[in-house]
């Protein structure tokens, strides 16, 4: 039996949820008719039933032991927000993906936003007339932030207290999948963001019902989830079922995993390392492909690393420290965890190896920090120049694009999107997008929303003193809606074309599709600012590509296989309102060449075999 309520046909719904506090639980049926259900508990704190006449659409709650009454903690829908009823759902749903083969990870380029604050009425439908754009501009996987039912319309998602339920401001179960397939229809792939390490504290009450919390530990956020204590193996199924409930339920293909580092478990088959493992062989035995991507602060290369080596077998990873080292390098800033970065010889390891603290002590940590990922395939590792996090958690939200040059912009997408990984544009990146995003939320008990101002304050003091707008004010929300209009003129339009342009080299040159560290060479020049990429095919074609991160104009003399080059494309050319490109369109190397380019500038050269 799965958790929840499943419509069963013939006006049959199937309850079970797990309450072993509750020695006695009831469905209390709202409407159509108002009755009480007994469920049967077994031995493990399990209570179900099959319950006739009730159709989808029906309002439930679980009496507990004659005293109180609860949403489903597994509820499919809160159409009346986190403290009212949960509704049954049909998981009927005219799908037509059913030839949808899914991508590999390899053609993952992914495009994060949210819901939300993506567009004006903030709904999953809302999105789909965008879709096409999308697709033109070369992505080919849609990320979203957690849509898991949270207090209020207005929330970043990571205050979720229904893992199950999709949000019904956004639009409900229904909503979300006819986002999934239209995204399936246009050949892009759907990334769902889910907290597994925390739940919101405003309609949290799965303590009522069990031991789903455990206070041996603490979260940044909150109460920690018990993965480990006593009575864990029902909460490890919790989300275990969740995780195959996007998956089977709405067509999900890979999940990014939120903040693993703060999931706290000693046990000896940690929950991260059984969630992979059930995850991939429920997929196998229904024949989906779909992947598991984490995120965690650590640097913890054992998330990636297959079981056999001592690992939790994940299929990829965010790399914070990309983004890390290349922000330190374009913004010169050293509060915070910034005070780690600012070397280029950083980025150039980043490139070589994927982590940059691999063990290295760590001022900001005042520890070492971090294992080596130099075994991690490239297509395992995601990169970014801007994402809610790092964009959000600024006092004031800024982008990039408030934060740097419009060369610096330039520099910052050939970065990312010319590497060997897989590549993150946050919504708006692509044509420079000047509203900030900010944090934001909608609790309806005043303390708390206080409570988040204050936690919110403290939770970035040591980046700057600037007092953040306030979490709880529409009009923070409203001021972090993109504002799409601005990709029609002027600079946002040249750097939209600027963007698809990288992307359609990097999808249509074999030496840069080819994600793979191995068939890299990288010479970082910390004196001279300057950063080299080699990238071979196994055909034979090479790219070279030379970034220059300082601010005056860079003669070099750098090591090149010997050939004839061509000038593929130069961030400094007038075509991209650049002050004109020194570069020549074909060069020959004698396993050297000079050339100088322009302050924060790129060219990018091939060579055929």
């Amino acid at each position: 039996m799965s958790l929840g309520a499943a419509c069963l046909g013939d006006n049959r719904c199937q309850f079970q949820v797990w309450a072993p506090f509750a020695a006695k639980v009831e469905v209390h049926i709202l409407e159509p008719q108002q009755r009480f259900i007994p469920l049967d508990k077994d031995d493990r704190g399990y209570h179900g039933a099959v319950v006739e006449s009730i159709a989808a659409g029906s309002l439930y709650l679980y009496r507990l032991d004659d005293k109180i009454e609860r949403p489903d903690p597994a509820s499919c829908f809160q159409p009346q927000g986190v403290h009212g009823p949960s509704r049954v759902v049909d998981s009927q749903f005219p799908w037509e993906d059913e030839g949808w083969p899914g991508l590999p990870l390899q053609e993952y380029i992914i495009y994060e936003l949210h819901v939300g604050a993506f567009t004006p009425e903030g709904t999953f439908d809302a999105v789909i007339p965008y879709l096409d754009g999308l697709k033109e501009l070369g992505i080919t996987a849609l990320e979203l932030m957690p849509v898991a039912q949270f207090p209020g319309e207005r929330n970043w998602g990571y205050d979720g207290v229904y893992p199950f339920a999709v949000q019904n401001s956004y639009g409900g179960p229904d909503g979300f999948k006819r986002l999934v397939n239209a995204c399936h229809r246009r050949g892009m792939a759907v990334i769902l963001d889910v907290v597994f390490n925390h739940l919101g504290p405003e309609g949290n009450y799965l303590g009522d019902f069990g031991p789903y919390f455990t206070d041996r530990y603490r979260t940044p956020w909150g109460q920690a989830l018990n993965f480990d204590g006593p009575d864990s193996d029902g909460v490890r199924r919790f989300f275990i079922e969740n995780a195959l409930y996007w998956v089977t339920e709405f067509h999900i293909d890979a999940l990014r995993l939120d903040a693993l580092h703060a999931i706290l478990d000693i046990s000896a088959y940690p929950f991260i390392e059984e969630l992979s493992a059930t995850f991939h062989q429920q997929l196998r035995r229904r024949r989906r492909k779909a992947y598991l991507i984490g995120e965690s602060a650590a640097n913890d290369a054992r998330l990636i690393r297959s079981p056999r080596r001592g690992g939790f077998g994940l299929d990829a990873q965010w790399n914070d420290d990309f983004h890390h080292a290349l922000q330190g390098l374009l913004t010169g800033e050293q509060t915070g965890y910034y005070r780690d970065f600012g070397q280029l010889r950083q980025l150039a390891k980043a490139f070589r190896e994927g982590f940059v603290y691999s063990g290295e002590y760590s001022p900001y940590y005042r520890r070492r920090h971090g294992t080596s990922s130099r075994e991690i395939p490239a297509h395992r590792l995601v990169v970014f120049a801007q994402n809610h996090d790092q964009v959000g958690n600024r006092a004031q939200g800024e982008r990039l694009s408030k934060l740097i040059s419009f060369e610096g912009l330039k520099l910052a997408a050939g970065t990312v999107l010319l590497s060997p990984f897989i590549p993150l544009l946050f919504m708006g990146e692509e044509y420079a997008e000047t509203a900030p995003f900010l944090y934001f939320v909608s609790h309806s008990d005043p303390a708390l929303a206080e409570a988040v101002r204050k936690g919110r304050q403290r939770e970035f003091a040591a980046f700057d003193r600037a007092r953040p707008p306030d979490p709880q004010d529409e009009a923070t929300y409203n001021r972090s809606r993109l504002n799409h209009h601005q990709r029609d003129g002027g600079h946002h339009r040249l750097i939209s074309e600027f963007y698809k342009e990288l992307i359609r080299l990097r999808t249509e040159t074999p030496a840069l599709a080819q994600l793979s560290k191995d068939n890299l060479e990288v010479l970082g020049d910390d004196e001279a600012d300057r950063l080299l990429l080699v990238r071979r095919w196994s055909g034979g074609s090479q790219v070279a590509m030379v970034f220059n991160f300082g601010d005056g104009q860079l003669p070099a003399t750098l090591p090149l296989p010997a050939g004839r080059w061509r000038k593929r494309l130069d961030s400094a050319d007038r075509r991209w309102r650049g002050e004109g490109s020194t570069v020549p369109d074909y060069l020959d190397s004698g396993g050297e060449f000079s050339l100088t380019l322009a302050p924060k500038a790129f060219t990018v050269l091939s060579r055929e075999v």
